[in-house]
């Protein structure tokens, strides 16, 4: 069975001798990685655009066998010194942590969890209701996000909509059904405000500075909450495809929900690792606006997604991120001579366009 892709149609053959039998033609766009995955059940093949390099392709890339244990941080400990000693510790060697006891509610999450499932398995029609258009940005149902090298393509769909402040949500890309998305959604983004003005604080502390000024240096109050829920359908060949490819993330931190199909992996050591996933557990990425706020004292982490042949991935992160418009660059009291300035200060939409595109910042 070979595979062949027009630009809008996906067509299956058989070659039967020197004979070319047309055994199934469906007129389905290419777009949704969901509607490639469904014709994909029964064969060993996929698009081309989907199979990474070989510097790239998991099978090979991978440190089998090894599973890492990034640090997992008990957010209810009574002792504030040492907690703020275990985040700056992991935002500085590790970019990436766990934390448990972090008071969201197990409901909660489940809550989350059921309704971006349920919103996936609607009908594409359904789904399609809501998607992105050049007018709307970053904000509903998609699947290209960013500029790729050869044309290469991610084995994932998304949905993008801000969850806070009041101010930035737009419920016009926040979907109607299930009926209860809406409410899920508001639940989860109460009591993930709490999470991360914790740690905020922590990260502040950690680097020497008060409990209030990290925050306040990325927006305060007007800190924009951007829910992604990534989708990532059964593939044929998850040895040579990734559902995202290698990157940092653009905000100030990630905080992210995973089911239970594992996925994530971080590059460490020269190496890719499967990372262990905790249950109940949050895991949190800082990013590259707060790399930049600490000059450097806390790295944004390298990672990237792998996807499963035979079940469905997903994971819901929250991207905290500056407004537009607001300038991030070193916090002055991070800069001196021994530790001069190493990054630019510039707007976070700027930023934004720089990385998506992958221009110089």
């Amino acid at each position: 069975m070979r595979l062949y892709i027009t630009e809008t149609r996906i067509v299956w053959e058989i070659r039967k001798s020197e004979k070319i039998d047309t055994y199934r033609e469906r007129k389905m766009e290419v777009d949704r990685v969901q509607a490639i995955a469904s014709l994909s059940k029964n064969v060993d093949t996929m698009p081309s655009e989907f199979i990474r390099s070989e510097d790239e392709q998991p099978a090979i890339t991978t440190l089998h066998g090894v599973v890492l244990e990034v640090p997992v941080i008990d957010l209810s400990h009574s002792d504030e010194e040492k907690l703020v000693k275990l985040i700056a510790d992991a935002a500085q060697n590790w970019g990436l942590f766990q934390v448990v006891n972090h008071g969201i509610p197990d409901e909660a999450i489940s809550k989350l969890i059921e309704v971006g499932t349920k919103f996936f398995e609607l009908p594409k029609e359904e789904k399609e209701v809501i998607a992105k258009t050049p007018e709307s940005g970053i904000e509903g149902y998609g699947t290209i996000l960013q500029t790729e090298i050869d044309g290469k393509r991610g084995w994932v769909d998304h949905l993008f909509h801000k969850i806070w402040p009041p101010p930035v949500i737009n419920h016009k890309y926040w979907p109607k059904n299930p009926p209860s998305y809406r409410e899920a959604n508001e639940e989860y983004a109460k009591k993930l405000r709490e999470v991360s003005d914790n740690l905020f604080k922590y990260l502040s502390l950690g680097v020497g500075l008060e409990g209030h000024e990290m925050k306040e240096a990325v927006g305060g109050d007007d800190l924009i909450y951007l829910l992604k829920i990534n989708y990532y359908p059964p593939c044929p060949r998850p040895d040579l495809a990734l559902g995202v490819v290698a990157h940092t993330d653009m905000s100030t931190l990630t905080i992210l929900v995973p089911n239970e199909v594992q996925g994530l992996q971080v590059y460490r050591d020269g190496y890719w690792y499967n990372v262990k996933y905790v249950p109940n557990a949050l895991i949190v990425h800082i990013g590259d606006q707060i790399e930049i706020l600490s000059n450097g004292k806390y790295k944004a982490v390298l990672h990237r997604t792998t996807v499963n042949k035979e079940k469905t991935r997903m994971s819901w992160p929250v991207f905290l991120e500056p407004p537009p418009e607001h300038e991030v660059g070193p916090i002055s009291k991070l800069v001196n001579e021994e530790n001069p300035s190493k990054y630019k200060t510039k707007k976070y939409k700027d930023y934004v366009y720089c990385k998506l595109n992958k221009l110089p910042q």
